[in-house]
């Protein structure tokens, strides 16, 4: 296991998804006396989201990163605030009115009728265009814009950008806009049906229960992005 990179909570989780229940207050015993620090409490400051909406809410934020070839790319992500997955990722150099637009429009295609959304929050950045935002007025979705200045607006989404920058692109040399494409579709993967997050388990894992007492009990490692990243998962 990635210690030296993971809290307690994140070990936790991982082991949640082997079948091993163990108290969060446990791993920190072991790992202080491993001599291997907890990560740090990082106390966050969630935005009270309009209680009067209904329905499922969720976010669009854009981020940018640096190619080794000092190209810069703009990636632009959806996120269901209820469930915490990432519903849609999509990245290019040229983040124009007409692409975001279409990224609204293949979104709601891919959603279809099996989307609960209500309420979708991006923030003020003009390439949210009018015609950006009646996309998702035409199914019945209500567009809120972030107030301005207002960084704790941004909690959800930055969660999730210091996470794949930490987990993945921080560590990685991007060499263009598919290798990036790439990268993201694997990430998005593994975040969404394997990563524990700290407030809800994943939706497609599955734990294996492993059997009391049972010394045979055997853990499979599947590597992702050249072993950038490892799954863990019960053997049958």
């Amino acid at each position: 296991m990635r210690i030296p990179t993971w809290g307690y909570r994140r070990i936790v989780g991982e082991l949640k998804g082997l079948g091993v229940a163990v108290s969060p207050t446990s791993v920190r015993k072991v790992l202080v006396g491993a001599g291997l620090p907890p990560a740090p409490e990082r106390a966050e400051s969630w935005w009270a989201f309009p209680a009067a909406a209904g329905g499922e809410r969720a976010r669009l934020r854009p981020f940018t990163v640096e190619t080794v070839f000092l190209q810069r790319l703009y990636v632009l992500f959806f996120v269901s605030l209820a469930t915490r997955r990432i519903e849609n990722v999509a990245c290019t150099a040229s983040p124009n009115g007409p692409w975001i637009t279409q990224q609204a429009r293949n979104l709601v295609m891919q959603l279809a009728d099996d989307q609960g959304f209500r309420l979708l929050i991006h923030d003020r950045d003009k390439k949210f265009s009018h015609a950006f935002d009646e996309v998702f007025r035409c199914e019945g979705i209500k567009v809120i814009r972030t107030p301005v200045q207002a960084p704790n607006a941004d909690a959800y989404a930055e969660r999730w950008v210091r996470t794949v920058r930490a987990d993945c692109i921080d560590r990685i040399l991007v060499l263009g806009r598919r290798h990036l494409e790439h990268v993201l579709r694997v990430y998005r993967r593994h975040y969404n049906e394997h990563r524990p997050p700290r407030t809800r388990p994943p939706t497609a894992r599955r734990p294996h229960p492993a059997q009391a007492g049972d010394s045979n009990h055997r853990v499979r490692r599947r590597d992702l992005l050249g072993g950038l990243i490892h799954e863990y998962k019960a053997a049958a």
